[in-house]
């Protein structure tokens, strides 16, 4: 597993510039686990999203299930965003997946204001989609 999101706060906070925090996005993406060639199908692609993305995952038992995300993206910057955004969800109850703010993180951050809307737009598909997920996990529908 990666960062945790507070480690990932607290490194934005240490960090002055905003070409030092894209830099700390894109080793964020490097530091993903390999995602599986044969995950990047048309299954996993999330759509809105104007780079390549994908998003597995895998849910636990029980009526409130653990839920883990895997994800990738063909963009360095995009890469970094799907880091922070299994940093915010992936591991959790999805409970805590459907009650988490990530508008609220993403400020925290201050992605809101340096992102270019394109990419605003394929966050916001991305968590879209890990709440979509979660709420399935919620119904117990596969």
């Amino acid at each position: 597993m990666g960062q945790t999101i507070k480690e990932i706060y607290d490194d934005f906070e240490f960090l002055d510039d905003w070409e030092d925090r894209y830099r700390y996005v894109i080793d964020l993406g490097q530091a993903l686990p390999v995602f599986p060639d044969v995950d990047k199908n048309d299954a996993t692609k999330v759509p809105g999203c104007v780079s390549q993305v994908w998003l597995t995952t895998q849910r636990g038992e029980g009526s409130d299930p653990v839920v883990t995300f895997a994800g990738d993206s063909d963009a360095h910057i995009v890469k970094g965003l799907v880091a922070i955004v299994l940093a915010l969800f992936s591991g959790r109850k999805a409970s805590e997946i459907m009650e988490t703010d990530a508008d609220l993180a993403l400020r925290t951050l201050g992605l809101d204001e340096h992102l270019t809307p394109q990419r605003s737009n394929g966050l916001r598909s991305m968590v879209k989609r890990i709440k979509r997920d979660a709420t399935l996990a919620l119904e117990n529908v596969d």
